[in-house]
């Protein structure tokens, strides 16, 4: 395990010293995310996002996502928690594409996904893109009850245009690229110049572009999107992943841009078992 604690140090930010203050001046960690949440929403922006077509936000019954009536929950708690820590982590650095991954299948990288835009999505002008880019088994579009097709392999073979592959589920700030039609060669299509131009494009229309990828030992399609993203996110499941499959992951990627490590199946007993009183207080309405 030491070896995946040493990588994750590897990615962490190193702290800079701040210059020195001038009379009335701010210090820089208050000054900085002022300066960035200003330039979050720029007006090109919200004018890049309105060309998009709005669909019903109608997840499926059984997709396990966040419910915006019930934030109390603690899976919810737990999705608003990791994105305060990317939003700091993106105070910091220029961090607006994030592959989500896992070693292997079966283990809520989707899940995590989905939820992790959801949750981004939830803040005000947080613009936010959830695009599946697992052209083998995507199951994007079944969490959201969308059409596979038109998406992304549509619009890297040249079919469609972005407009026809970009929705807005209504009443939220999250949009949704689905994967695509089948296609027998998905990592042929990531090496398309197409696709390294989208992945780094993205970005200039959406605060955050969420990418849902293949696990990384049983195709070599995330490591290549980990090159073309900012950083990368790694899903482990509890009493499923194994440490050494959790290495060899790590060791596939091309690029060391991990931001860290989600840990999916916990029970609520684990998370919360010495604050039940605190997080059953905070978490219950008023009377």
């Amino acid at each position: 395990m030491s070896r995946v604690h040493d990588a994750l140090r590897k990615v962490q930010p190193a702290a800079a010293t701040p210059p020195p203050m001038r009379d009335g001046e701010l210090p820089a960690a208050q000054a900085e995310p002022a300066a960035r949440i200003a330039e979050a929403v720029p007006p090109e922006r919200s004018e890049a996002v309105a060309r998009f077509p709005a669909v019903p936000f109608n997840p499926a019954p059984d997709a396990s996502l966040l419910d915006p009536a019930r934030p109390g929950e603690a899976p919810a708690e737990e999705f608003r928690s990791l994105r305060t820590r990317l939003n700091h982590i993106q105070t910091l650095q220029p961090i607006h594409s994030l592959v989500v991954t896992s070693p292997s299948p079966a283990e809520g990288k989707s899940f995590t996904a989905a939820n992790l835009a959801l949750a981004q999505a939830q803040l005000e002008n947080n613009f936010t893109l959830l695009a599946d880019f697992d052209f083998r088994r995507p199951v994007i579009h079944t969490l959201f009850q969308l059409q596979r097709s038109p998406g992304i392999t549509d619009y890297l073979q040249g079919k469609v245009g972005l407009e026809q592959i970009v929705r807005r589920l209504e009443g939220t700030n999250l949009f949704v690229m689905t994967a695509g039609e089948a296609v027998l060669n998905p990592l042929e299509l990531l090496n398309l110049p197409a696709a390294k131009q989208m992945i780094e494009e993205l970005p200039e229309m959406f605060n955050w572009v969420i990418i849902d990828t293949p696990p990384l030992l049983f195709a070599a399609d995330a490591s290549l999107l980990s090159t073309m993203a900012h950083a990368l996110l790694l899903v482990v499941r509890i009493g499923s992943t194994t440490i050494d499959s959790v290495t060899r992951a790590m060791g596939s990627l091309c690029q060391n841009n991990i931001l860290g490590i989600v840990v999916n199946a916990a029970q609520k007993s684990e998370l919360y078992s010495k604050y039940t009183y605190y997080h059953s207080y905070y978490s219950a309405p008023e009377s």
